[in-house]
């Protein structure tokens, strides 16, 4: 995903903390925040240091982004977003990482209603 894409300052990231509009399941929670003027979506992808060791959480990151990558088309694109990567994440399968991905943006409402995993 290109550097376009991503919330990386610290500043922008608090700033979707604090709207507090959030959503969760076992392996991730998403924090979203509206963006009327923006072109495309933005997010932010944190991994903490209950997940395992580096190459762990940087595997998650992997996945987490590939996912997006491939739901890149189906996402709302007026908003920034952040994925934290609960302990559950460590080890998931990519399929489990895309369907938990799915879900909780669906609950987000940040994926289109019309949208169906193939």
């Amino acid at each position: 995903m290109r550097k376009s894409y991503r919330i990386k300052k610290e500043a922008e990231f608090q700033q979707v903390f604090e709207t507090r509009n959030s959503v969760a399941n076992r392996q991730f929670v998403v924090y979203s925040m509206e963006k009327p003027q923006q072109p495309h979506f933005r997010v932010g992808i944190s991994v903490g240091k209950k997940i395992g060791n580096a190459v762990h959480r940087n595997w998650v990151k992997r996945r987490i982004r590939q996912s997006l990558l491939e739901l890149k088309p189906h996402l709302k694109q007026d908003v920034d977003f952040l994925v934290i990567a609960r302990p559950r994440a460590d080890g998931i399968s990519m399929t489990d990482a895309k369907r938990s991905l799915v879900h909780v943006l669906k609950l987000a409402k940040l994926l289109d209603s019309d949208y169906s995993e193939e």
